[in-house]
């Protein structure tokens, strides 16, 4: 090929360099320019004539002169063939003194035609000016592409292959020996064998030469699944079009680069839909979540009549004692079936979302009557459900608010988050619709809970005790410590504020406090007489604490309290935690001492057949049971058989809300141990303690000797 490419020395170059689009010169072993093509002329704008002989140097910068001169002569004197060097990126000098890129090849001339050698020059303006992170991302897929040299045919008019070079021949895979053989069918036959669709390279080709001044790029997908890119402009010499110069280049690499970025982008699509989706929707149960919700009340209140747009907030009553007692899987079972029945309680425009735990929101669009509807939601949940072989009513508490003409979607959640706390601390499974008053009511609960954050600090906390008389000593033995709370406006009874201390979680503080009291206040009379004890109120928060029974313990021991003059009370609740460790810690200060006794009894869940696997030593009967004792003596059969089972089981039994000396006899007749109550001494504070119980053994005293009974002196 070289042969051709040169022909030999003496004779003009063949048709080949002559029509080749890039500048070729050959020079000498000296470095002198002993020919150039057309191309050449064009490109530096010397007239051939002015350069033959001299010193190719003339063609560089100043400061490219001796570049890589030991490469050309090394080609010069080496006249083996060789493939060709690596571009070369250098500069060029046109007449006018201008400087342009150039990319500089070299190849020695063949042995028979002397030394020297052969320079292909290609102007690369435009590749340099082509776009930058074009330019980029394919040097991304691979550096070799950039660098390799093209494989080049070129063809005469009458569709001869008049010259190629080695690089595509390699492309190609052809055979040196075929190429000789300037057999071009079977050439072209050589190449179409390669590639997937034959007919249309062959229909390319034959639409370009019917159109000689047509330039083409296109792609050839191969059967190896190579692709090449093919590139094709006339050949001219002159103003002639005397052929066509064909340009392949691989781009495989490239091509799978970009079937692999455009996977990449599908997956990304595909994973940002799915993002999208999550960020919309409550993965449990597939309901919209609370951005969705969010996003159409805001589209409700602008679009739609607002007379028809409503919001009902839910959560579902004692769902904690679900996850407690069967567990988190259960709980969320429960959870996809209330999603399920409440979406089939409302209409297709409406929606049902999930906040997250327990609590659902609805919106309605299209009713005059929300009140139906939270009515119809209420029954739904409220049927049975068969969950892990247990068949459980749930019950919701919702709260429901009709949007007005001034308010936007903020007030709305919030009146309904107001509702639903009024619906539950009504009695839950029911429905409330929003009221002023119940704003008043939550500023209310708001300042209360507010002061009682800082009220143990600020030593508002104080101890009131009331009087308890043994009927079988005929005197007052013990005290229940009942706590208050001195504000700057006045005491605050426990009714109104204890159960904001229980929700709020403050009620361990303040536990804490009375008890601390009690034992400091009353150790001068416990010391008196081992007979004597105090009692204390405990919460069911309190027992929660894994800490609570050592804390006791810690505070007797650092009172000097013996544990037997201790009594806690608790209610019948407290035995229906789930929290395994209030059972065990009641079970650990009873051993160690201190009594259990069960307040208010008969009004909660226990019945008399479970105290005998109860935890306790005193059952105190609640003051409902004893205020239907009047003085006709009825005949009442529930307080005679608690009194009785309760001994049978050997129990101690305290009577609480003694108001009237009938009350008292009759008791005394069913047997009660203790008595406590108005008749023998209200609550009192520290100061007044001995008074009281110096009236309520005066009191206890008279009933057993049927002396009148005094009034209190307060």
């Amino acid at each position: 090929m070289s042969a051709r490419l040169t022909g030999t020395a003496g004779t003009p170059p063949p048709e080949l360099a002559e029509a080749a689009p890039d500048a070729l010169l050959i020079i000498g072993e000296d470095g002198a320019i002993t020919y150039l093509n057309a191309a050449a002329e064009a490109l530096f704008g010397y007239r051939k004539e002015w350069l033959l002989g001299r010193h190719y140097g003339a063609l560089l910068p100043g400061r490219f002169h001796g570049h890589d001169e030991g490469i050309r002569k090394g080609f010069a004197t080496d006249p083996r063939p060789r493939q060709l060097g690596a571009g070369l990126e250098l500069a060029g000098m046109r007449r006018d003194g201008t400087e342009f890129p150039i990319e500089v090849n070299l190849a020695p001339l063949p042995a028979t035609a002397g030394p020297g050698t052969v320079a292909s020059i290609r102007d690369v303006s435009e590749r340099k000016r082509s776009d930058t992170a074009l330019r980029q991302a394919l040097s991304l897929l691979t550096a070799t592409l950039e660098s390799t040299a093209d494989g080049i045919l070129v063809v005469t008019a009458e569709g001869k292959i008049a010259g190629s070079n080695e690089r595509f021949a390699a492309m190609w895979g052809i055979p040196a020996d075929l190429l000789e053989s300037q057999d071009d069918d079977k050439v072209m036959g050589f190449v179409l064998d390669q590639l997937t669709d034959p007919d249309a390279f062959v229909a390319k080709v034959r639409e370009l030469y019917a159109t000689p001044c047509a330039e083409s790029l296109d792609l050839l997908y191969f059967r190896d699944g190579r692709t090449f890119e093919r590139y094709s402009r006339p050949q001219r010499v002159a103003d002639a079009i005397v052929g066509r110069v064909w340009s392949f280049r691989d781009i495989t690499d490239r091509v799978r680069a970009q079937g692999q970025a455009s996977q990449a982008l599908a997956e990304l699509a595909r994973q940002a839909e799915e993002l999208k989706l999550l960020a919309f929707r409550d993965p449990l149960t597939g309901l919209p979540n609370r951005a969705l919700f969010r996003d159409r009340l805001e589209q409700a209140l602008a679009l739609h009549d607002r007379a028809k747009v409503h919001v009902l907030l839910l959560d579902l009553d004692d769902f904690k004692e679900i996850n407690d007692v069967l567990g988190h899987q259960a709980g969320d079972e429960m959870l996809i079936e209330a999603g399920r029945r409440l979406l089939c309680c409302v209409g297709p425009a409406d929606t049902v979302a999930r906040l997250g735990g327990d609590e659902f929101v609805i919106l309605l669009t299209s009713t005059t009557d929300p009140a139906a509807i939270a009515s119809r939601l209420v029954a739904a949940l409220n049927l049975p459900f068969t969950l892990h072989g247990r068949e459980l009513r749930p019950s919701i508490s919702l709260g429901l608010t009709s949007a007005g003409a001034d308010l936007h979607a903020p007030d709305l959640m919030r009146r309904a988050d107001i509702a639903m706390y009024a619906a539950k601390a009504a009695g839950k499974n029911r429905y409330l619709h929003f009221h002023p008053d119940m704003m008043t009511a939550l500023l209310a609960r708001n300042d209360l809970e507010t002061g009682l954050r800082t009220a143990v600090e600020r030593g508002e906390i104080t101890v009131h005790y009331q009087p308890v008389v043994s009927t079988a000593l005929t005197k007052a033995t013990h005290v229940e410590a009942l706590v208050r709370w001195e504000r700057p406006d006045g005491i605050t009874a426990p009714g109104a504020f204890i159960p904001t201390a229980e929700s709020s979680g403050l009620i361990t503080g303040i536990g804490q406090e009375v008890l601390t009291r009690t034992c400091t206040q009353l150790r001068p009379w416990l010391d008196e007489d081992p007979e004597h004890c105090a009692a204390v109120n405990v919460s069911a928060v309190q027992l929660r604490e894994p800490g609570y029974s050592r804390t006791v313990l810690q505070t007797l021991d650092a009172a000097g309290i013996r544990a037997k003059q201790l009594i806690l009370e608790v209610t019948e609740s407290v035995f229906l935690d789930p929290a395994p460790h209030v059972s065990t810690q009641l079970a650990l200060l009873r051993r160690h001492g201190i009594r259990i006794a069960i307040d208010d009894f008969g009004t909660g869940y226990s019945s008399l057949g479970r105290l005998q696997d109860l935890p306790v030593d005193i059952l105190k009967i609640d003051r409902s049971f004893v205020s239907a004792i009047t003085d006709r003596h009825e005949n009442l059969p529930i307080l005679a058989s608690m009194t009785a089972m309760a001994h049978h089981l050997g129990l101690h039994i305290t009577a609480e809300g003694v108001e009237t000396e009938a009350q008292a006899q009759h008791l005394l007749r069913l047997g009660c141990d203790t008595l406590q109550g108005y008749l023998f001494s209200p609550p009192v504070p520290l100061t007044d303690l001995p008074t009281a119980r110096h009236h309520a053994t005066h009191q206890i005293q008279a009933l057993h000797t049927t002396r009148p009974a005094e009034p209190w002196p307060g």
